[in-house]
């Protein structure tokens, strides 16, 4: 079976229009935790390219930031991808959750 971050279990959806969205959604991804054996989808629009690419990298690297600051583990691997015509996606997951689904490689 081949991969694709389509497949990884989803717990909550962030539909992200701007960084400050963005940073909040990283903000819960890391107060909610990477432990449960589902990962987070966050969906930005296809409208403004240029939008598309500030929001993702304020959400990546929010999330690193605050997984290192709250103590937790950063072994947090993530995927962009094309959702669908109107969507860009992010699917972050644990590299142990990536494992316990056999998706790791």
């Amino acid at each position: 079976m081949e991969f694709h971050p389509s497949k990884i279990p989803i717990s909550k959806i962030f539909d992200v229009k701007d960084e400050k969205q963005a940073t909040e959604a990283a903000h819960e991804m890391v107060m909610i935790g990477f432990d449960d054996d589902k990962g987070y989808k966050v969906l930005m629009s296809k409208d403004d390219d240029r939008k598309a690419k500030r929001i993702g990298y304020t959400v990546t690297t929010t999330v690193t930031y605050a997984l290192r600051k709250t103590n937790q583990e950063r072994d947090v691997r993530y995927w962009t991808y094309h959702e669908d015509e109107k969507h860009y996606a992010i699917v972050f997951v644990s590299s142990k959750v990536l494992e316990k689904l056999d998706f790791s490689w």
